[in-house]
């Protein structure tokens, strides 16, 4: 028989900074895999408060960590911990470093390298899958499934994104060589 335990606030705050999170992924995924959405204001919408929802994330996220580290009193120094929470820890790491450098003065003074710092938000990801599921396996709450569709199909819509890119590469590609 399967069982579902109730959600604790962290398991909130974890979804809330999901969702807060796959928002700032949305308005790019959404003007190259379902162009039709641009005639809508959610895309512009979302692009023009992808920074506030990136900054909200990060601290869902944090009180989502602070919750946790405090209810089982984490070894920081133990080798151990970190090995079985660092799913948890490096997206931690990769949402403080994009929260730290969400505004203009580091977009100014990072200029290439402030672009190449935020496609770490894509490895991130991929984390947070292999998070969820390993931080929530045997013990379900309702929210678990819902998490795990959310992020899978984000990653669904980001592996899209990046096959229509490629093939419009190859199609530029092609219209060069055969000018030449």
């Amino acid at each position: 028989m399967v069982t579902m335990d109730m959600p604790l606030l962290a398991n909130i705050l974890g979804l809330l900074a999901l969702f807060s999170y796959i928002a700032t992924l949305l308005p790019t995924i959404l003007r190259i895999v379902l162009p039709s959405t641009k005639q809508t204001d959610i895309p512009r919408w979302l692009l023009k408060n992808r920074r506030l929802m990136g900054i909200i994330a990060f601290f869902f996220t944090l009180g989502h960590a602070f919750l946790y580290v405090t209810k089982r009193n984490f070894d920081f120094f133990d080798l151990k911990t970190f090995l079985i929470y660092v799913q948890g820890v490096t997206p931690f790491t990769i949402f403080t470093l994009l929260a730290i450098t969400s505004n203009d003065w580091s977009v100014k003074k990072l200029k290439k390298k402030w672009k190449q710092l935020h496609q770490l938000t894509y490895f991130a990801m991929f984390l947070l899958t292999w998070h969820i599921w390993a931080k929530m396996s045997g013990h379900w709450t309702y929210l678990t499934p819902v998490g795990i569709v959310a992020i899978t199909g984000i990653i669904v819509l980001f592996l899209i994104r990046l096959w229509i890119e490629h093939q419009d590469k190859q199609q530029k590609t092609n219209r060069k060589a055969s000018k030449a």
